[in-house]
């Protein structure tokens, strides 16, 4: 059995969900400072450090790594369950993700007709270091406070702030070390990160967690007979609400994710990042979905709970997702169309700045409909299950976003590709809300009363709320 530590308080929550907040915060540093220059690494020519690839090509590869991102975690979570534990699958994961990071941060000087093996090792090793430690640091939050104890919504609410602090530096950081120093010194930056995350652990871990997490959850469950119940109509109809709403979330997340790939290639080669004198690195643009939630998530929760009975449901707020997703392809589509099919003409970066503030904006109308819809509607003994299920799905979704974002093709027809690809997007999206909010009434009674059932007070909905919109 787990023991709580008794080291005291600090704002009114225990120490220990500070060190799972540093520890998760640059952990995602290393992660989304790696990904925010992975692809320009991919395209920038041999002179200038890169590999030469088209982006179809980058694209390609970007989008079969996010996709084992998301699964592999199915894997680490359950040999932590019942094997190892979610402590030591930790420390595992930062010892394979830092190897992989710096593996990447090897000079190419030294790797003479292995430059591409050791990439590929890198990227291998990453993914193998994400599937021990994602799915096991934010389980441990829950852990640090007994069941009742009404601080555990503001404590994820803290933990995902920090998600997102990590997130919006580490462009900043390793995008310009990488863009404007050398590529590799970007990767090794985000090594160091997730080296510091790992020493967090590693020195502070014991005094301030306890033994939580140390035993494997399925030995402290065993015996368990609370899921061992027959499933009823009413539960297949919640379990239909998961997929149909697992398989549409494809749709958003594979525009969301262009992010990473031809937002980024359109920021490098068609947008006038000049900046009184500065030059901006296309890698910076990806810092702006996180400084987004930060600023906009706690005024996004608030409108929700001040709507009282009035706030939408899941599924119209999935349609809402889907309108701003499209909104963002619009956007892009109009700088295209101000482009006017010529590769010469660079746009301003107000349209990569829009565009990200509406996908953000679509994000956190999007965000409470996927844990959360899980945790609400799966019968106990499928949850795991169909979590994996929603997250498998969030996997498709990242290689379907490079297949789209791979038809961008080269020179002068890449301006008037990307703008057939943003209408497309943009219309698919819109296409897909329409369809979602048409069928709300009928999910909604699939739900079986799920949907809203809450008796808490404005204060504890708040921090409700804001646990699931800061979610990355």
């Amino acid at each position: 059995m787990s023991s709580i530590p008794k080291t005291g308080d600090f704002l009114g929550h225990p120490k220990g969900l500070f060190l799972l907040f540093g520890t998760e915060m640059w952990e995602r540093f290393g992660y989304y400072g790696m990904r925010a220059i992975l692809v320009l690494y991919l395209v920038a020519s041999v002179q200038d450090g890169g590999f030469g690839w088209t982006p179809a090509e980058a694209l390609g590869l970007y989008g079969t790594f996010t996709m084992a991102v998301y699964v592999t975690p199915l894997i680490g979570g359950w040999l932590a369950d019942n094997y190892i534990g979610q402590r030591k699958a930790i420390i595992f994961g930062g010892i394979i993700f830092a190897a992989g990071y710096f593996t990447l941060g090897i000079p190419k000087t030294m790797l003479v007709g292995m430059e591409e093996e050791v990439f590929y090792l890198g990227l291998t090793l990453i993914v193998i270091g994400n599937g021990f430690f994602k799915a096991n640091v934010s389980s441990l939050v829950g852990e640090l406070y007994d069941d009742g104890d009404h601080r555990r919504d503001g404590a994820f609410t803290i933990f995902y702030m920090g998600i997102n602090l990590g997130a919006f530096m580490a462009p900043l950081i390793v995008g310009y070390l990488g863009e404007q120093v050398n590529w590799h010194y970007g990767f090794i930056a985000a090594g160091c990160g997730m080296l510091i995350g790992l020493v967090l652990q590693l020195t502070l871990a014991n005094k301030y967690l306890g033994n939580i997490g140390v035993e494997p959850s399925a030995k402290r469950t065993k015996g368990d007979k609370k899921a061992d119940v027959p499933l009823t109509k009413e539960d297949f109809d919640r379990m239909k609400v998961i997929l149909i709403m697992s398989m549409f979330s494809v749709i958003f997340w594979a525009g969301f994710e262009q992010a990473g790939g031809l937002f980024t290639i359109y920021a490098s080669e068609f947008t006038n990042r000049d900046l009184m004198g500065f030059e901006v690195p296309a890698s910076w643009f990806q810092s702006l979905n996180a400084m987004f939630i930060i600023l906009l998530a706690p005024v996004i929760a608030t409108v929700w709970v001040k709507m009282g009975k009035k706030e939408p449901t899941s599924p119209v707020k999935f349609a809402l997702a889907m309108l701003f997703l499209a909104l963002g392809f619009f956007v892009m589509l109009w700088a295209t169309m101000v482009q006017g099919g010529d590769t010469t003409v660079k746009v301003t970066m107000l349209f990569l700045v829009f565009a990200y503030l509406f996908h953000t904006l679509g994000e956190l109308c999007l965000s409470p409909i996927g844990l959360s819809l899980v945790t609400k509607l799966a019968p106990l003994k499928y949850a795991s299950v169909l979590m994996g299920i929603w997250f498998l799905f969030t996997a498709l979704s990242n290689k379907l976003a490079a297949f789209i974002g791979s038809f961008v093709g080269e020179g002068q027809e890449m301006v008037n590709n990307a703008g057939t690809i943003f209408m497309s997007v943009g219309f698919a999206a819109l296409a897909t809300g329409l369809i979602i909010f048409l069928s709300a009434n009928k999910l909604i009674y699939w739900m079986h009363g799920a949907e809203g059932d809450s008796h808490h007070t404005e204060e504890e909905n708040l921090e409700e709320e804001l646990e699931v919109t800061a979610t990355r």
